[in-house]
């Protein structure tokens, strides 16, 4: 190994930091009789499959609470007015693929490590969400126990793909950063209306990611079948 390998393995290494810390409580799943066994013990097919109804099932909540969020505070008139305020979605680009032979040409790595950036890019925001809200006077309280449901189910989701990576790629440093650009930061006291427009943002941003997270996981599992045959409706 020459000293450019060095150098970067040490680049990686500090990157990566703030995920490997998050795996000191591994995952726990349940296998068919209920039992409690850690994720890392089970097969790479059904954890996979688990971490697919995971993602399903945090993409379903974002949706119910992006909607549940516009139908409580945001007048109809501005619903369409959030981009033109420049309100716009400030996590990483990761475009799904939208033809057969470009979904041929990713690889496996890609997608996993795309799922993994997504998932650490929303951590923080959606902490922060959950302070904001709270500043809400007749925010629901299904509203706040939904917000904090993805919250915490997003990080049993990182840790899911973090073991993934190691079963799928044999990949025990995993060649990822850690991303920490997320959302823009908030104002400490905004305007009401201003507030409103960007909380219903980040809900709106997060809800697409979710989605992403989502389809790439289910790619990932189509392509461990027939890599030829799958593509995106």
């Amino acid at each position: 190994m020459n000293m450019m390998q060095v150098m970067q393995s040490v680049v990686w290494a500090v990157l990566l930091w703030p995920c490997l810390v998050s795996l000191g409580v591994p995952l726990e799943c349940k296998d068919e009789q209920g039992s409690i066994i850690l994720c890392a013990s089970i097969s790479k097919e059904k954890l996979l499959d688990r971490v697919i109804q995971h993602a399903e099932l945090i993409y379903r909540v974002s949706e119910e609470s992006c909607t549940l969020f516009e139908e409580m505070f945001v007048p109809f008139p501005m619903r369409s007015q959030r981009n033109q305020a420049g309100y716009t979605c400030a996590t990483k680009a990761f475009p799904i693929p939208g033809s057969k032979s470009e979904i041929q040409q990713i690889s496996d790595k890609w997608l996993l490590h795309s799922v993994l950036i997504l998932v650490q890019s929303w951590i923080e925001p959606l902490v922060y969400l959950q302070t904001t809200l709270d500043r809400y006077d007749d925010a629901p309280d299904t509203l706040l126990k939904k917000t904090k449901w993805v919250s915490e189910k997003l990080l049993s989701l990182e840790q899911g793909v973090v073991v993934l990576i190691r079963k799928m790629l044999d990949d025990d440093m995993l060649t990822t950063s850690y991303y920490e650009q997320g959302v823009a930061p908030y104002a400490l006291q905004p305007e009401v209306l201003e507030s409103v427009l960007r909380d219903y943002t980040l809900l709106s941003c997060f809800k697409k990611d979710a989605h992403k997270m989502e389809t790439f996981l289910k790619l990932l599992k189509c392509r461990q079948t027939d890599k030829y045959s799958c593509f995106l409706h």
